[in-house]
């Protein structure tokens, strides 16, 4: 069990830890993780979420990994993973970020759920960077706020700097959430997408108020404000005033030495002012000397300033005591929000680490990886797809696949391309400069041929990229054996298939393209190299037994087992046979995938006997000489050197001498070998035909689908053109009609004149089209109809009747019957109901 100050040592957080103790959880199927819980004296415990985050900084650091076995430990140097956190770790903003960063992505023993939740971290802070809402973390200087918390949970004054670092903080973690929040505010679907870091940020509490007070009374320089307190600004006053008076009182004293003026001078030493002179000067004045030395001249305190620098001294304690009043008042501010400001900073440790990740994988163009646990992942079989399923055979067909990883990039080689070519350019940048600079003529001629070969160098390392890998491992092979000649990237091969398991376990992306899949595995375990094992006086071949057998009892069916040259170092006869049945075993009761390399023929023959083999090499360029470092799969290698030789211009009897021992049998395996790859070159040609065509028809299918948006636009904005050409024609017939009703109210009302009937016709179906536009048009029309009747008759004494509320009533006008709905004797109105008409009419135009 680690001690309280090792556990203090490697935390971040800066309180004191006074219990803690470890629980054990299980990761995988055979490995366990600890977490180590912690009890703070602090006013109030913190969250469960700040527990687990220290706990994972604690855990993390490398110590936790030498309870692993050695052939683990081995595997990770052989790998050099070491070297890859170190690369992860630079992307870091802050130093506590760059540790805790190395520390999480060297400790390895993460369970299934732990890996989906770093890439779900990793994720979130990518999409933040594409947003424009992450923060660059340089700016942070978490060692100054992590002295300034201790001093003030101690109860001790903070620095000026340390206060304004500390603000800092505060104010970096207010600007990565008002981000936050704006982009929320813009699209709610953000704060999903920025998740957990979004949860995490919007939980964070920064005081405003201490922002703000530190800011008052602390300047940028991290130095006090005369204006913090009147007691300051006095003390402060009283050593400007004394420092004047010694000045003036010394130089009086250097003018009065008229001899020696230009060799004494005012210097400050200790914070006493006192005369420095020059060579084998004495000056005339009493004074103490202070120190002397040959060939350095002396200094002296005159006796005359001796008092006002005793002054001066006191002055300046009583501006150290006030400027300490002060810093204990941040102090005391600062305890108010302690664990505020505690979690603040322990997240944006956690946000940094994350975003360390991002950046390096966005930096390398990596790919986030499916990640699954191999246990939960389904069979496929097609046989036993039932017809409604056929929808899901795109998702299917890609599950095939147990490792997928197109066009992986070793991750080391890219960084040191990277490098070179930063490099490089660099040389040609100063390069450049120094033309510019330099005009002579011989030098610029020298310097314009230096310029032209760097930049021929650049050029030449932008075109050598690291050649990718297409990494397709399908789901029923438990064994890839890769054969090829030496130097043709198998053991770089083994490599970056170890290194993009680690990756994605730890949270990274894989440098490949999309859409990488890669399963959970437990342990990377490797056995690479030449390294023989001295302390134990072992040969190489011995060593790799020793390795392989170790590896063999650690390994678990969800292990990935590296093995480079298995079954070398020995003859070769038993060195196949043991090749193949330690690859057997692995089969039979051993990792969840084995890949190795090897030289001996008689282990390609293993894929053909067994299904869980498979069989790949590495391509070799017989016209070049040299291999191409792209991978055939499902081809075994085949033997080069007597071709080689060949070329190289070995002499004939040699070549033919050596072909007949190798034996016919052999040439036949060569020529079939040459076949398989020439119709695995000619499948592939085929493939990447396919996906040209694929990509062009989804191209124009993306074409098709936006012409017919434009066309579904198009078509409703000419209908919305047509409505609103409507509309207006119909507002300009509503205005005229409007128009000549008005016009028609206008005219005396004349019953005696009389119209042709088709004009009392036209008058009438009028009416009936337009009496239920509004009520007094309809009676402005109806009288209007009425002047316009050709049948009206005299007026007799009946008509002037006063009839009933619901009798029926005759309307000449209109020539039917009505019935009464309203009588208005005072005003000699009617409301009558005729059909679907309400009219109000004057009693004479009615007859009872």
């Amino acid at each position: 069990m680690p001690s309280l100050p090792l556990l203090q040592k490697f935390s971040p957080l800066p309180f004191p830890i006074t219990t803690f103790g470890i629980s054990t959880a299980a990761a995988g199927s055979t490995t366990t993780t600890q977490f180590i819980q912690f009890q703070f004296k602090t006013p109030q415990n913190l969250s469960g979420k700040r527990l687990v985050a220290v706990a994972v900084a604690v855990s993390g650091n490398r110590s936790v990994n030498s309870d692993q076995p050695s052939v683990v430990l081995d595997s990770l140097r052989v790998l050099q993973w070491d070297q890859l956190c170190d690369c992860v770790a630079s992307f870091a903003g802050t130093s506590l970020g760059k540790q805790a960063t190395k520390e999480q992505l060297w400790n390895l023993d993460k369970a299934y759920e732990s890996s989906i939740r770093l890439l779900e971290e990793t994720e979130a802070a990518v999409e933040m960077h594409n947003y424009g809402a992450m923060m660059d973390f340089t700016g942070i200087d978490v060692d100054l706020v992590e002295t300034g918390l201790k001093c003030a949970r101690s109860g001790f004054p903070l620095s000026g700097s340390e206060a304004i670092a500390l603000a800092a903080l505060l104010q970096f973690a207010e600007a990565l959430q008002l981000n936050v929040k704006a982009a929320i505010k813009e699209d709610s679907d953000w704060f999903r997408r920025f998740m957990p870091l979004s949860e995490l940020i919007m939980e964070l509490v920064i005081s405003q108020p201490l922002i703000k007070f530190i800011q008052q009374i602390i300047d940028e320089d991290g130095s006090v404000k005369d204006s913090a307190s009147s007691s300051l600004r006095h003390a402060r006053d009283q050593v400007r005033f004394i420092e004047r008076k010694i000045y003036q009182l010394m130089e009086s004293m250097i003018r009065n030495e008229s001899k020696e003026t230009s060799t004494l001078e005012i210097c400050n030493i200790d914070g006493r002012w006192c005369i420095k002179s020059g060579v084998d000067t004495r000056p005339t004045f009493e004074g103490l000397l202070l120190a002397s030395g040959s060939g350095a001249g002396s200094l002296v305190e005159p006796l005359s300033a001796v008092p006002l620098n005793d002054e001066l001294q006191q002055a300046r304690e009583s501006v150290a005591k006030a400027e300490a009043e002060v810093l204990l008042k941040i102090t005391k501010k600062i305890q108010v929000d302690f664990d505020d400001i505690v979690h603040v900073l322990s997240s944006m440790i956690q946000i940094d680490v994350v975003n360390a990740r991002a950046r390096y994988s966005l930096s390398f163009g990596g790919a986030c990886p499916e990640l699954y646990l191999q246990d939960k992942e389904r069979t496929i079989n097609a046989e036993t797809l039932a017809e409604d399923d056929i929808s899901e055979m795109p998702q299917l067909s890609r599950k095939k696949w147990a490792l997928y990883l197109p066009r992986a990039y070793h991750p080391l080689l890219l960084q040191q391309h990277r490098q070179n070519l930063q490099m490089a350019m660099k040389d040609l940048s100063n390069a450049n400069a120094e033309e510019k600079t330099d005009r002579r003529i011989c030098k610029e001629r020298r310097k314009k041929f230096e310029c032209l070969v760097l930049e021929m160098q650049v050029a030449k390392l932008k075109q050598a990229l690291p050649v990718p890998f297409d990494i397709y491992i399908a789901q029923n092979t438990r064994v890839l054996v890769i054969t090829g000649p030496n130097t043709g990237g198998k053991t770089i091969f083994l490599k970056t298939v170890g290194l993009a398991a680690m990756m994605a376990k730890s949270g990274l992306y894989v440098l490949a393209s999309e859409p990488a899949r890669i399963p959970w595995f437990d342990f990377v375990l490797a056995d690479i190299g030449d390294e023989q094992s001295l302390s134990q006086s072992l040969s190489t071949f011995s060593g790799h037994l020793k390795q392989i057998g170790e590896i063999k009892s650690i390994s678990t069916n969800l292990s990935l087992v590296l093995l480079d040259e298995v079954g070398a170092g020995t003859n070769p006869l038993e060195g196949a046979a043991l090749g193949m049945s330690l690859l057997e075993s692995f089969v039979d009761a051993g990792a969840l995938l084995t890949i190795a390399t090897t030289h001996h023929g008689e282990l390609k023959a293993l894929k053909y006997s067994n299904n869980a083999f498979e069989n790949a090499c590495v391509e070799f360029d017989e016209v070049e000489l040299k291999p191409t470092y792209r991978i055939l799969w499902g081809v075994p290698g085949r033997s080069n050197a007597i071709n080689i030789a060949e070329r190289l211009g070995l002499p004939a009897e040699i070549l033919d001498n050596a072909r007949e021992l190798s034996g016919a049998a052999s040439a036949e395996i060569n020529e079939v070998i040459v076949d398989m790859e020439r119709f695995k070159q000619d499948y592939h040609k085929k493939v990447h035909e396919s996906q040209h065509y694929l990509r062009l028809s989804k191209k124009l299918h993306q074409s098709l689908l936006l012409a017919k948006k434009r066309v579904n636009e198009y078509g409703m904005e000419e209908r919305y053109r047509m409505m609103q050409e409507i509309s207006e024609i119909a507002a300009s017939a509503r205005s005229i009609i409007h128009k000549k009703v008005r016009e028609y109210r206008s005219l005396p009302t004349k019953p005696s004149k009389q119209i042709k009937p088709d004009t009392d016709s036209h008058t009438s179906t009028f009416i009936h089209e337009h009496a239920t536009i509004e009520e007094t048009e309809t009676s402005a029309a109806t009288e209007t109809a009425y002047a316009k009747d050709n049948t009206k008759q005299p007026i007799t004494e009946k008509k002037l009747k006063l009839p009933k509320v619901g009798e029926t009533v005759n309307v000449p006008s209109l020539n039917n019957k009505a019935t009464v709905l309203k009588l208005d004797p005072s005003k000699e109105e009617i409301v009558v109901q005729a059909g679907n008409l309400k009219l109000k009419l004057k009693l004479s135009d009615i007859v009872t």
